[in-house]
């Protein structure tokens, strides 16, 4: 491979940029409360980009663009869901949980605001939450280290195993240094990367056509039923793959964005920037697998990469249709994609484990300082996990990512919404809503999948019903609780 390749370059200087704004979100984390959510201090720009950024892996990519490469606009419905999906969770959530963790004692991470919501004397909470976090998360992480590793080994021609460890330094590095801020930052620019190329590919790819005629001539040959958005599917089908939308209420590396944002006044802005941002970039990804069933179809000779993994789709119309060096800032998205979600997700892990493990159970009155420098140690130690978890890329433990999501919707996304809306939710409900929804999914998984049902549907209803049950069986909160609750209701829309 030669030095002056033009993609390598483009990586390079792209993670260079990277480690420079970790550097620099250095100098701007005084305290743990820095470290981990950034001071709460972010804009409504930072906060959209960065939450949409964390949210959208490499997935939006690569998953996206093949699935509808492979089978037509059928596969659009989970688009649909995931921006009601959002939608909803910005207007429902974002607002009241930014007051609700500031006025529970100032909760910094989500196991912290469940026991601080419901008087958790005993902790019992907050080790459930954090355990389910950290399972969740170490799985996701390990997909993540796979994904960059397989771009890296893909573009460069590298053995798995040294490109796993340098897209693994390239992301830790950063997060190691400047913590929250550096991945809100770093999110916030990989953002605009990620929409730069999915609205200009598809754009190149259609223009490389004579005219919309020749487009659908070449649909048709190709995927006779590729513009017909409901194709085969029953409305089971359709219904499961809107669910995914669901999963938002209950994911910890989006959730904690909202925490961090400078106040409640910030979220309308952020959520019209944000949900801009995601429906482009869902449209974008959606347009670059269509019309790249199209192009394929009138260049054959082209097409043997695509043809034996649809997921390349995307990265193949790049290499074909760009000269090389505008190429390699088109393909640092997906890396931008890949690196975004897992630093977010390996700061997660790393805030859990210092501040509901070693902060609540091991040194209670530890320094600001040393806060700090265990959470960088947290991140060290988790992405070690990640990397020896992704050591085999074919470990059946990866499989688990594919339900790891409607995990974190069913076990918490009830439990969130109804802390927020529901004064009268006790603490043994909110524990009976996060197991019940958690053991649903898993069960749901691996005893009815054949019923073509999404795990997080029953898995969501589930819980939902185990919290509401199980708080009014149970004894009515204390009035230190519901005071607590009302206060923030009242901040809340005072500031409105």
């Amino acid at each position: 491979m030669s030095s002056l390749n033009p993609t390598l370059i483009t990586f390079l200087f792209y993670i260079a940029a990277m480690l420079v704004i970790g550097l620099i979100a250095y100098r701007s984390t005084a305290n743990f409360s820095d470290y981990i959510l950034g001071g709460r201090r972010l804009g409504s720009f930072v906060t959209a980009l960065s939450a949409g950024a964390s949210d959208m892996s490499g997935w939006l990519l690569m998953g996206l663009p093949g699935a509808i490469y492979l089978s037509g606009l059928s596969e659009i419905w989970i688009a649909i869901g995931l921006v009601i999906g959002a939608w909803l969770n910005w207007r429902l959530v974002a607002g009241r949980l930014r007051v609700h963790t500031e006025v529970q004692h100032n909760a910094l991470t989500l196991p912290d605001y469940f026991s601080n919501r419901f008087n958790d004397q005993k902790k019992i909470l907050r080790v459930v939450s954090a355990v389910v976090i950290l399972v969740f998360f170490a799985i996701y992480c390990a997909s993540g280290m796979v994904a960059g590793a397989r771009l890296f080994e893909s573009m460069f021609g590298m053995s798995y195993s040294t490109a796993l460890w340098i897209s693994a330094i390239a992301t830790i590095s950063y997060v190691f240094i400047g913590g929250f801020l550096a991945v809100s930052w770093t999110d916030t620019i990989q953002a605009g990367l990620m929409i730069f190329a999915l609205l200009l590919t598809p754009v190149v790819a259609l223009l490389s056509f004579a005219d919309m005629t020749q487009v659908t001539l070449a649909l048709e040959a190709a995927r006779p039923q590729a513009m017909d958005i409901f194709g085969n599917l029953e409305w089971v089908a359709i219904l499961s793959l809107m669910a995914w939308g669901l999963g938002y209420f209950g994911q910890p590396h989006i959730l904690v964005r909202f925490m961090a944002a400078d106040s409640v006044k910030s979220i309308p802005n952020a959520r019209r920037i944000g949900m801009t941002w995601m429906t482009l970039c869902l449209g974008g990804a959606v347009a670059a697998g269509f019309f790249g069933i199209a192009y394929f179809q009138q260049h054959p000779e082209l097409a043997g990469a695509v043809n034996a993994n649809p997921e390349t789709v995307f990265m193949e119309l790049t290499k074909i249709l760009f000269n090389p060096w505008i190429a390699g800032v088109v393909l640092a998205a997906i890396l931008a994609a890949v690196m975004s979600t897992l630093s977010c997700q390996l700061l997660v892990c790393s805030s859990t484990l210092t501040e509901d493990f070693y902060k609540s159970f091991l040194r209670k009155n530890a320094t600001q300082r040393e806060l700090v420098w265990v959470g960088r140690l947290m991140v060290l130690m988790i992405a070690l996990l990640a990397i020896w978890m992704a050591g085999n890329p074919e470990s059946k433990v990866l499989g688990l990512v594919s339900y790891a999501w409607a995990g974190f919707g069913a076990a918490f996304g009830p439990l969130i919404i109804l802390s927020l809306f529901w004064k009268r939710m006790t603490l043994n409900g909110a524990l009976a809503g996060m197991v019940v929804g958690a053991v649903m999914v898993i069960l749901w998984k691996n005893l009815w999948a054949d019923t073509g049902i999404y795990e997080i549907i029953p898995g969501f209803i589930c819980s939902f019903i185990a919290i509401i049950l199980v708080s009014l069986m149970d004894k009515a909160p204390g009035k230190a609780v519901t005071d607590r609750f009302d206060e923030a209701d009242r901040i809340y829309r005072e500031s409105k």
